[in-house]
């Protein structure tokens, strides 16, 4: 069985830069753990499209056994950026070539405009930390991407943009108020594309890291009124990751098993991997 992926990391080189030194992992590496975790003889290629424009070995999307589009931070209505077009020129061929694909952030928004859909800026800004209260539409009760998901949770997420039009052939399949489009999964000619708003690929360290990076715009933005304020939340998560049984940042955090186990927060990625090794 072919058990080759191509694993997409949209970020400009600078931006992976950033993240490299507030401590984190870089996009790619986050995905690349999440599938050797659930298959551990898997093989994966990663392309950077801001830096070169072809993908690795000039191979298109036919040749992997599935797609994989991680996070990133560039703007997907942004058309005069030919980094951008790269990507969903590539997302189409995809859909062309009937690769089974997954994504997150960035790539949920690749699964919609790829296939017809639109995204704009959310009015209401950033949607940062954990997204609370996402929740199961009566599509993704039934969904096998949502199979033993609880009906009601949390997920880690980052993101200023939202998808504002489901292209034809898309299923919405959680949602919270904060953003109507949390995860779908999109029929697009050959292929078909799960996604998600948030991440399942973070754990709270990752969290915590991204948040040191983006300290700067959460501080302006009014996240955090002071810069001590913001030191003491990312301890807790980082304290939190290491002890995840202390009832005390449980309970201060607010946060439970939804996003502390990964078994539960992957579920997402591990029912979609069964999905893509039985597609012929």
């Amino acid at each position: 069985m072919n058990l080759s992926f191509l694993i997409i990391d949209g970020y400009p080189k600078e931006s992976r830069d950033e993240l490299k030194a507030a401590g984190m992992k870089t996009a790619w590496q986050l995905y690349a753990a999440m599938l050797k975790k659930y298959l551990a003889q898997a093989k994966y290629k990663v392309w950077f499209p801001c830096d070169t424009a072809e993908p690795p070995d000039g191979l298109g999307p036919a040749h992997y056994r599935g797609i994989l589009w991680t996070g990133c931070n560039l703007t997907i209505y942004h058309l005069d950026d030919q980094r951008v077009r790269r990507q969903i020129e590539f997302a189409k061929r995809s859909y062309e070539a009937g690769a089974p694909a997954f994504g997150t952030c960035w790539g949920l928004q690749m699964a919609a405009v790829a296939a017809g859909g639109q995204v704009k800026a959310n009015p209401k800004g950033r949607e940062m930390g954990l997204a609370r209260k996402i929740h199961l539409t009566k599509a993704g009760l039934t969904h096998p991407m949502m199979k033993d998901k609880p009906p009601v949770f949390c997920g880690f997420i980052s993101h200023l943009d939202e998808v504002v039009k489901l292209p034809k052939g898309a299923d919405l399949l959680a949602t919270n108020d904060f953003t109507r489009v949390q995860a779908i999964s999109v029929r697009h000619k050959k292929g078909l594309f799960w996604a998600t708003q948030y991440h399942p690929e973070y754990n709270l360290h990752d969290m915590a890291r991204l948040l040191t990076a983006r300290s700067k715009k959460l501080l302006a933005e009014g996240f955090f009124t002071e810069k001590k304020d913001l030191t003491a939340y990312i301890a807790k998560l980082e304290t939190l990751h290491q002890n995840p049984r202390r009832k005390d940042l449980r309970w201060q955090l607010d946060i439970d098993d939804d996003v502390l186990s990964q078994n539960i927060r992957q579920l997402e990625f591990a029912n979609w991997l069964e999905l893509a090794l039985n597609v012929e």
